[in-house]
């Protein structure tokens, strides 16, 4: 197994539990060093998005999924912080409209898929229609245990039609998260991001867990695995998500497209 891939999720029979959300497995070094390193892995990203830009034959979906205050919209801030906008597509998503419900659950989100050359992002995705609907009996056990094999098959055609799958669970504790909503509500311009619903959230924890390790176990497939990613640590969490999209990107290695002819030859007056 790669490096990049030491965060995959292996067996059918998960258990969140068992793994440390502060753990800082494989990093370089301290936190000053794992920084440093993940600058230069920021500007190799930058490199690869550009040929995958140019290419425009593959795709790439990043899904991240969290608990509140995981460290979805951080990760992604910190990530593709070097990247060319216009060629990325960030897609989070709410609580369904009148029309998406309307559709089948996959509808909005087939939308939000890249196109050739683009990194997609999902802040959220179809997995909360087998996690929201099972902890919050929104439907059947019948219908969102279905949902698995669908997903499974949704993605099969993504991968099949040029686009990398990369999952990622940002995995925190039920400690950090708590110190984590303490420090929204001191400081004034993160109020906004604290809602007393994500308390009655916070209430389902164990639920919630239960439900991430059953949806990701069922759905981690060889070509769209799962991975698990230890969060307390915002350093680590950065660095190593940043390894899972360039072992990815390095595999699919995007090629700048072959020069038309006699360029050579032009002179521009």
């Amino acid at each position: 197994m790669a490096d990049y891939q030491r965060w995959q999720i292996e067996g059918k029979h998960l258990d969140l539990a068992n793994f440390d959300t502060e753990s800082t497995r494989g990093a370089p070094g301290d936190k000053d060093t794992t920084r440093a390193a993940t600058a230069l892995l920021i500007t190799e990203l930058a490199e690869l998005q550009n040929r995958l830009w140019a290419q425009h034959r593959q795709s790439l979906l990043v899904v991240l999924q969290a608990m509140d205050a995981g460290g979805k919209d951080g990760t992604i801030r910190k990530v593709l912080t070097g990247v060319n906008p216009q060629g990325v597509r960030v897609a989070s998503f709410k609580a369904p409209t009148a029309e998406e419900l309307a559709h089948d659950f996959l509808w909005r989100i087939h939308q939000q898929a890249p196109g050739h050359g683009e990194i997609g992002v999902f802040n959220r995705s179809h997995y909360e229609d087998v996690l929201i609907a099972r902890v919050d009996e929104i439907v059947a056990e019948p219908v969102w245990r279905k949902r698995y094999e669908t997903i499974r098959h949704f993605e099969d055609g993504l991968v099949e039609d040029g686009t990398a799958v990369i999952k990622i669970f940002l995995h925190i504790s039920k400690d950090e998260q708590a110190a984590r909503f303490r420090a929204r509500l001191d400081t004034p311009e993160k109020r906004w991001k604290f809602s007393a619903a994500d308390l009655e959230v916070r209430a389902k924890w164990d639920k919630y867990q239960v439900a991430y390790a059953e949806a990701m176990a069922e759905t981690s497939t060889e070509q769209c695995p799962w991975n698990v990613v230890p969060a307390d640590r915002k350093w680590y969490r950065d660095w190593a998500v940043l390894q899972i999209l360039l072992g990815t990107l390095r595999k699919m290695d995007p090629q700048y497209p072959i020069e038309e002819a006699g360029l050579d030859s032009i002179i521009i007056d």
